[in-house]
């Protein structure tokens, strides 16, 4: 590895990671559904706890990696820490261990999600650049699956490549989607400043906004017969009047477009369909057993409002996703020209920037956005719910359907090439992790081999490139399984939907892949980080460094803030509506079973090397 890298090219690495263009398009789907239908209230503030939380243990990284500059991170950090304590030396090896070991949890699942979630991402726009091949309400399994194989590939070649051209591709990342987040932002809410309470605004209607309702026709199955409303034990009901009811979706032209209807969904002409009527005052209600319903916000206020402790906690746990890549800077030491000066202050940076600025401004726009034309239900029954915002406001901005497609499209480009940046990024910090531990032979000594062209860390390389294409085949599987809430019927039969397609019952009650992965990928993260916070005690404990708010204060709060968002998704399921026990369970059953696999291996290779799990003498001060 050769040191290229000053405090702008670190700081570009570790923004590329937390990268908002991004993750906005892609967890927003998320925290919509989770916790639903009260949680989402609380989606921005839940952002700025996680970034407190974020800026808590950014501040141990950034002490630390005053003390080690090197390739390994925490990895690094918790040996160094150890070493050289007059009494807790002996635990060196083995904290050192587990924090590689919990941070494969991390940094092998995490380029696995983006690679996911990229593919869902063109999904979606294959429902828009071809739709009357691909639908708009099911991403194509088929075309998913090959996405994720090509997309891997094309980023892993990147990063064999090395270290300057990543750098190159994420700064080109970074000035475009901010450029397009802001640019959207300031859409969004000029959208919401032009229509007030009352006014007549827009809607999807099987993709398409139209500011007029839409006829109400029968929805058809397979076989193309009508689909019964069911009751509580499954059997079909009836009308007031006697006739079968039916569920009712958005009524088509011979054209394809929406057909019009007056406000009871009957069919008319264009001339004389019902306007459609914007409305922010019942976005806050309750349902028949008094439990808090939230659709969309009243007020600029209620934005930013808190809206309950527990839905602060659903919204951070998630937001934790969307801001975590900081610490991947201090992955970079051995290419960081002045590394004890630069990467401290890189690391605070780009948490700033990304998260302090652009996530806060993006996430208000998106929220104060919200209304009766797409509310919160909207954005978790859809793959891209900002893309669908930026048809909306597209279409309302430059006055056709055509030219807010066209919007939305230019800004998923940007996405897109954001989510490049983001997954090399992630992907160039694993390998960096695995190398670290590869070259100290606590795992295969071939990890710690560097290419000799490129002296990339190779092999952890296209090792993390496989697993990347697995888990993103994982991560699409069930992405639309709603906790209760079944899609709407499949509407398009060839084969690019051959396989892969479930029934909407199956998608009502089975795991979303989606989250299980990423909360496999969080609670790795969520234990590195409170390592880290831990180890920062130990390493400026005997220190003349040491400081007792900056080595003290703020790693017992981040240890805790960590902890309390992982106790939180364990014992919330039980307490709060919407929150599925299945997911977080799953996620945690994968993390305890990491870290009894790391302890086996710990000890049959210790044994196979001859090598003593505790340091018998400590190093020199």
């Amino acid at each position: 590895m050769q040191p290229t890298l000053g405090l702008t090219g670190l700081t570009v690495n570790g923004m590329a990671l937390i990268a908002p263009g991004a993750f906005l398009w892609l967890t927003f789907q998320e925290q919509a559904l989770y916790g639903a239908p009260w949680a989402g209230s609380a989606m921005w503030f839940g952002f700025l706890m996680a970034l407190l939380l974020c800026y808590a243990t950014a501040v141990c990284y950034s002490e630390l990696s005053k003390l080690y500059p090197g390739a390994g991170s925490s990895y690094l950090f918790a040996e160094q820490a150890f070493l050289t304590k007059t009494k807790g030396f002996k635990w060196a090896r083995l904290v050192k261990f587990f924090t590689g070991w919990n941070s494969h949890l991390y940094y092998w699942v995490y380029p696995g999600v983006m690679v996911g979630v990229t593919a869902m991402l063109g999904g979606y726009l294959m429902g828009y650049l071809f739709p009357n091949t691909f639908s708009s309400i099911y991403n194509s399994p088929l075309f998913m699956y090959l996405f994720c194989v090509v997309f891997a590939i094309v980023v892993s070649y990147i990063a064999f490549l090395g270290v300057n051209g990543s750098t190159v591709t994420n700064l080109i990342g970074n000035i475009i989607q901010i450029i397009a987040l802001v640019i959207f932002a300031i859409i969004a809410i000029a959208y919401r400043s032009g229509h007030p309470q009352g006014s007549q605004g827009y809607h999807l209607s099987n993709g398409v906004a139209v500011n007029y309702m839409v006829a109400q026709t029968p929805q058809l199955d397979a076989n193309n017969k009508p689909i019964p409303v069911l009751d509580a034990n499954g059997k079909p009901t009836k009308n007031p009047d006697g006739t079968p009811a039916y569920q009712m979706t958005d009524a088509q032209d011979a054209d394809g477009n929406p057909a019009p209807g007056d406000a009871n969904g009957k069919a008319t002409t264009l001339a004389k369909a019902a306007p459609f009527i914007i409305d922010y005052n019942a976005g806050i209600t309750k349902d028949s057993n008094g439990n808090p319903q939230f659709l969309y916000h009243s007020s600029a206020a209620s934005v930013v409002s808190p809206h309950g402790f527990s839905a602060i906690l659903v919204q951070a746990g998630i937001a934790i996703l969307c801001l975590c890549g900081f610490e991947s800077i201090t992955s970079l030491g051995e290419e960081a020209k002045n590394p004890k000066k630069h990467i401290p202050w890189a690391v605070l940076i780009a948490l700033t920037i990304q998260g302090g600025f652009c996530y806060l401004f993006e996430y208000f726009a998106a929220n104060y956005f919200l209304n009766s034309g797409y509310p919160l239900t909207n954005a978790g029954a859809s793959s891209a719910p900002i893309g669908d915002m930026m048809v909306i406001t597209g279409t309302a901005l430059f006055g056709s359907f055509a030219a807010g497609k066209a919007f939305m499209l230019i800004e998923a480009a940007t996405v897109f090439i954001a989510l490049i940046g983001t997954t090399l990024a992630c992907l160039n910090t694993g390998a960096r992790i695995t190398y670290a531990m590869g070259r100290d032979e606590e795992v295969s000594s071939g990890f710690g081999i560097l290419h000799g062209k490129n002296l990339t860390p190779h092999r952890s390389i296209w090792t993390l490139c496989f697993l990347s294409i697995i888990i993103g085949w994982i991560t699409v599987t069930t992405y639309l399984a709603a906790w209760g809430s079944p899609p709407a019927a499949l509407d398009k039969h060839n084969i690019w939907y051959s396989f892969g397609i479930f029934s909407p019952s199956f998608y009502a009650w089975v795991p979303n892949s989606f989250l299980t992965v990423s909360l496999i990928s969080t609670f790795g993260m969520n234990l590195l980080y409170m390592t880290t916070c831990f180890v920062t005690i130990v390493a400026f404990k005997e220190h003349h460094m040491f400081n007792g708010f900056k080595h003290m204060v703020v790693p017992v709060l981040g240890v805790l803030a960590n902890f309390l968002v992982l106790l939180f998704y364990l014992v919330g399921p039980f307490n709060i509506a919407g929150m599925s026990w299945h997911e977080s369970y799953i996620a945690f059953a994968v993390a305890v079973l990491w870290a009894a696999c790391g302890a086996v291996y710990l000890v049959m290779r210790s044994k196979k090397k001859e090598k003593p799990i505790f340091v018998s003498t400590p190093a020199a001060a």
